[in-house]
């Protein structure tokens, strides 16, 4: 048994966004909530993280988006036992945001996918492909689609979800 937990990035993922789609596909699934969306501090936004881990019953996957993703490997530093495995999307530069020092530089002790889009104006693709290898992710260069949200069209994404399947078989294989 595992449970499922989405973590959005600034502004927090409205009713479009993928993650909102992914959200519906899995009804057991609950979602972070930030006291404030629109300011990214980080030690406040992993604490939150951090919280739901601790409430959570079975071991965590994380689906993060944008600093949702950094609050999520942040968290990790304090709860890596609690997390399964992590699908980590369009990742922000850590340098943007002056927080790469509240990050893991070490593999995680859990199995994560980094994925990542040749135009994402909030991070490089090598910044992405970088810390991906840092953290010990399977990275995934998705080409250019910019910030994979959904101004770049990225509503019901099927593709994220069989990353998110892919993520959860290799957790709890079959048989």
């Amino acid at each position: 048994m595992l449970d499922i937990l989405i973590v959005p990035g600034l502004n927090g993922s409205g009713p479009e966004h993928w993650q909102s789609w992914v959200e519906t596909r899995l009804p057991e699934t609950r979602r972070v909530i930030q006291d404030d969306w629109n300011t990214p501090d980080l030690p406040r936004w992993r604490q939150r993280v951090q919280k739901y881990l601790a409430h959570s019953r079975h071991p965590v996957i994380l689906i993060a988006h944008s600093f949702g993703c950094l609050a999520s490997m942040a968290a990790a530093r304090y709860h890596s036992r609690r997390i399964a495995g992590a699908l980590l999307v369009a990742p922000a530069d850590p340098r943007k945001f002056g927080v790469g020092r509240h990050l893991p530089a070490t593999p995680a002790a859990f199995p994560s996918i980094v994925v990542a889009s040749a135009n994402d104006p909030w991070v490089s693709i090598s910044t992405a492909r970088r810390w991906a290898r840092r953290w010990g992710s399977h990275f995934i260069n998705l080409g250019r689609h910019g910030h994979i949200n959904i101004e770049s069209g990225f509503g019901p994404w099927p593709e994220g979800f069989a990353l998110y399947e892919t993520l959860r078989a290799r957790i709890l294989p079959r048989g």
